[in-house]
């Protein structure tokens, strides 16, 4: 045999092992046209594998079967199916099964029953099965009537109906009619109840504290969502490394069944450290130590600071859980705070102390109140001053988002007011008050708007010699108006030096579009100022573009802004963090 004999016989085997190892192909033909049908019988054949065509007209038979069924899946009980094996196309390629499909008329619904007998017909969270897919004169699908029982089964799980069963589930079918019967009825039985919870562990709390964090009292009918909450409410709680509830039905006794909570404490203390950066402040480091837990009651405290160029603090406080103790506490807390506005002669010395009560209304709002005293030693431009002043105050917050990290919807609502008494300890007399609101709604999963409003204001007998930096309003920057630097929207003195104002009126709109995951393409348009007068206040004016990255801790903001009033230029922003 010559060479090139011996090249071509090659050539010939190796396209022969080829064809014999490649993928075979599955074509499903239906007519008329069914792509419901026709991935029904895809997903139920499944993949062909490797074969050649000997094995796959032998695998045929079988998958001509599988066809079959996933046609009466659907309702097609009379359905026509041929199958053809077809040899490769091209030497790369697997051979060919084809089915061609004519899945005739199909079986309609007839007679539907679905019905719940027992206590849990009279619950109103017990859902009934209520797809239009099961009614008469509809065409049988066997997925919906499994839905239904499934649905069922699970209600009567979650709701504690543990003894419940069908005592009728039939599905008749009459081909030849074309017409299929459907009966479902479930007995539900007696509803469980929950028991006492019982805690284990090497936990050195008390038990009466344990017990104010359980969301149910005993003898509470049955719902999984309530040992959800309670297992949530424990590992939220900061106190516990470990959490396992288990609430067995098997368990139960006279249909009440015990909780057993199994606790593991985490360690008392924890260190936090972080460096970050923003044009507003540049660079800056924070720090937190905590101590979890002190004694069986669940008391804590801790301290934070904050350092960065312009302004420098540390706080501590301690807290004394209330009831409910994870979301209501007494706290006291202090601080101090040094501070000198960039670009302006103004500077703030801050010592405050006092009590807050921190709790959560049913209506989801939540309220601190406080009662604080504080000392402020200031310079605003060639002025100083001493300021004391006590102040009880109120706060309302509420945060409704679906996402804690980057939302896609939500808003926030922030609403603080603080008064002083002259006489009472305090310098001057004194109404503070101030509010935000934000914003933000996704259309089509790309276009994101985003909107914020801020307004404050304060009502004084002496606002010019009394009121320190901190209880004066000012305006621009990353967080405000964008295109004017940090804090230099402000009243000014007779030397120009900028001392805040009585009142703040600022807003943002912005538009942001989703390039590729994680990163978006952002304009907005700013406005606001700081202002003693509130006759035709003076609101300037930024607008800019910018360029969003969603990192793990929170979304990374870089905007271009031009300020469009005050022969203003271009400003470059940097910032990070939620935007609700």
């Amino acid at each position: 045999m010559t060479y090139s004999g011996r090249f071509t016989c090659g050539l010939i085997l190796w396209m022969a092992s080829v064809a014999a190892y490649a993928q075979s192909e599955l074509v499903v033909k239906v007519k008329p046209a069914n792509n419901e049908l026709k991935a029904n019988v895809e997903g139920y054949i499944g993949s062909l594998g490797k074969r050649d065509e000997e094995a796959l007209l032998r695998f045929s038979r079988g998958a001509v079967e599988q066809a079959r069924k996933a046609a009466q899946a659907l309702g097609y009980y009379q359905a026509q199916i041929d199958s053809e094996v077809k040899a490769p196309a091209k030497a790369d390629k697997g051979p060919q099964l084809i089915l061609s499909i004519d899945p005739g008329e199909p079986v309609h619904l007839r007679d539907v029953t679905i019905r719940i007998d027992g206590p849990a017909s009279e619950l109103k969270a017990f859902r009934m099965p209520d797809s239009k897919a099961l009614r008469s004169g509809e065409v049988l699908n066997h997925g919906y009537y499994e839905d239904a029982k499934r649905l069922i089964q699970n209600q009567a799980a979650r709701y504690g109906f543990f003894s419940g069963r069908f005592v009728r589930q039939r599905l008749a079918v009459d081909p030849q009619a074309g017409v299929a019967d459907i009966e479902l009825i479930y007995d539900s039985g007696p509803r469980y109840r929950l028991g006492k919870v019982s805690f284990a562990g090497d936990t050195p709390f008390d038990e009466t504290l344990l017990q104010r964090m359980v969301p149910f009292k005993a003898d509470t009918p049955y719902d999984s969502e309530l040992i959800a909450e309670l297992n949530n409410a424990l590992q939220s709680s900061g106190y516990f490394e470990g959490v396992r509830v288990d609430a067995a039905p098997t368990a139960a006794v006279a249909q009440s069944i015990p909780v057993a909570v199994q606790l593991s404490t985490r360690k008392p203390r924890t260190m936090g450290l972080g460096l970050g950066f923003s044009t507003d402040v540049g660079p800056r480091g924070k720090a937190n130590w905590t101590r979890h837990w002190v004694n069986p009651q669940g008391h804590s405290y801790g301290w934070e600071t904050e350092l960065s160029a312009p302004r420098q603090n540390v706080g501590l406080w301690y807290d004394i859980p209330l009831d409910p103790p994870l979301t209501d506490k007494f706290r006291f807390a202090g601080g101090y705070q040094n501070e000198e506005i960039a670009g302006t002669d103004t500077l703030s010395k801050l010592l405050t102390v006092g009590p807050e009560w921190h709790s959560k209304l049913p209506s989801g709002w939540q309220r601190v109140l406080s009662l604080k005293y504080q000392r402020e030693e200031y310079r605003l431009g060639d002025d100083s001053g001493l300021s004391n002043l006590l102040m009880p105050g109120i706060s309302y917050s509420y945060l409704r988002s679906d996402n804690r990290i980057d939302p896609h919807n939500g808003y926030r609502l922030q609403f603080d007011v603080q008064a002083a008494k002259e006489g009472l300890v305090s310098d001057t007399n004194l109404l503070h008050a101030n509010v935000v609101l934000k914003g933000l709604t996704t259309l089509g999963q790309k276009h994101r708007f985003l909107g914020r409003v801020q307004v404050g204001g304060s009502a004084t007998n002496d606002y010019q010699s009394s009121i320190p930096p901190s209880l004066r309003f000012f305006a621009g920057g990353d967080q405000s108006v964008r295109g004017y630097d940090y804090q230099s929207l402000s009243p000014e003195n007779s030397d120009g030096d900028r001392i805040g104002g009585r009142y703040l009126v600022a807003g943002s709109a912005e538009y942001q579009y989703e390039v590729v995951e994680k990163w978006r393409v952002a304009t907005f348009v700013d406005q606001g100022n700081s202002f003693n007068n509130l006759e035709f206040p003076s609101l300037k004016t930024g607008v800019g573009i910018g360029v969003r990255w969603v990192s793990p801790v929170g979304p990374l903001r870089l905007d271009l802004a031009h300020a469009l009033d005050d022969d203003g230029g271009f400003r470059l922003h940097f910032s990070m963090g939620p935007e609700l």
